[in-house]
């Protein structure tokens, strides 16, 4: 039988000082939808027993925060998903935890209230310096949000670590050349520096995959040099969903 430990708190002997730690956003949203947003996260500040001063404080603090304090005494029923998401959010954090569980968090929405949801999870978190555990399958949300990022598969962990160093798994910095010109002699210079690991042709582009990040202008005036008429230059690294499908691939292997 394995051990777990929250915080610092194993979770069997010491549960409820996990729980009164902890909060989390899960499938069900746990809002009652005849009530407005203000006597929604009153009466969760009543369950965790915080003060009538603190919850008053509280409830108008994360409001504000979200943007929906002038919009208070609505009942949540008349509110769009992406409101009562930002309430949710607003829920999970309402007796100040240092850990929060979260679920999906922007599954279903439209791209603009999912947009907003990440905007007032990144700035919640920061300001509440409350650590965010983030489960998800959209990789360009895990991108954006995450410090810390773990890839599951059946229920095994098959890598953890922090964007940047999982991307690495899906090949390093690279450039795009756009232009005209391109000749065996060009892309021999190009080959023959010490930072370039690869350069091919791609329907007329040239991709340059290198070994760590470069300042790229003295390749770019030595192709000049070499006659090739250069439109536009882009840097860029494999995204966290590339560097995903490859460690899927690298674990069957």
């Amino acid at each position: 039988m394995g051990r777990a430990k929250v915080l610092g708190f194993d979770i069997v002997s010491q549960a409820d000082e996990v729980r009164t730690r902890a909060g989390a956003l899960l499938d069900q949203p746990g809002l009652y939808e005849q009530l407005s947003a203000e006597t929604n996260l009153e009466f969760y500040a009543r369950v965790w027993r915080m003060s009538e001063t603190d919850r008053k404080d509280r409830v108008r603090e994360l409001l504000s925060h979200i943007g929906l304090w002038e919009r208070r005494k609505e009942r949540v029923q008349h509110w769009s998903r992406g409101m009562k998401q930002k309430l949710v959010i607003a829920r999970a954090l309402v007796h100040r935890p240092s850990l929060v569980f979260m679920d999906e968090p922007t599954a279903g929405l439209d791209v603009m209230a999912a947009n907003a949801v990440r905007d007032d999870l990144e700035s919640l978190a920061a300001d509440e310096g409350v650590t965010v555990f983030l489960t998800t399958h959209n990789m360009a949300e895990a991108e954006r949000l995450c410090s810390q990022v773990a890839v599951i598969r059946e229920g095994r962990l098959i890598a953890i670590g922090h964007p940047d160093q999982l991307r690495a798994k899906a090949g390093g910095p690279h450039l795009e050349i756009v232009g005209r010109g391109f000749t065996d002699k060009s892309l021999g210079l190009v080959r023959r520096r010490e930072a370039v690991s690869a350069a091919t042709l791609r329907n007329g582009h040239l991709i340059v995959e290198l070994k760590e990040p470069i300042d790229s202008a003295p390749l770019i005036r030595e192709l000049i040099e070499a006659g090739v008429e250069i439109e536009e230059v882009r840097k860029g690294q494999p995204s966290l969903e590339e560097a995903f499908l490859a460690l899927l691939l690298e674990d069957e292997q």
